[in-house]
């Protein structure tokens, strides 16, 4: 199921469309989606996962991004519309 992304990239907020069928996160998506390549950050967080807890993986994670010009990057809420309770 395909989710929206709401993200800010050098001062220019942004959407992007996202499944987890095609990436593993949502930074991934937003990287691809600006061309930047984030294989050496990778490779890194990896490593930091294998030795670190999770709020370090994260603070590694906000920091690189951050670098790279992104901030605020979240999934957009999902609206639940009712189509029955229209026209009534």
């Amino acid at each position: 199921m395909a989710r929206t992304i709401e993200y800010t990239y050098k001062g220019k907020k942004k959407t992007l469309t996202f499944s987890y069928q095609q990436h593993h996160n949502i930074h991934e998506a937003v990287a691809q989606a600006e061309g930047i390549d984030i294989s050496d950050y990778l490779k890194m967080e990896q490593q930091i996962e294998a030795i670190s807890d999770t709020k370090s993986v994260r603070n590694f994670r906000d920091n690189h991004f951050r670098k790279l010009g992104f901030d605020k990057i979240t999934l957009a809420q999902k609206e639940n519309r009712s189509i029955s309770s229209k026209g009534k």
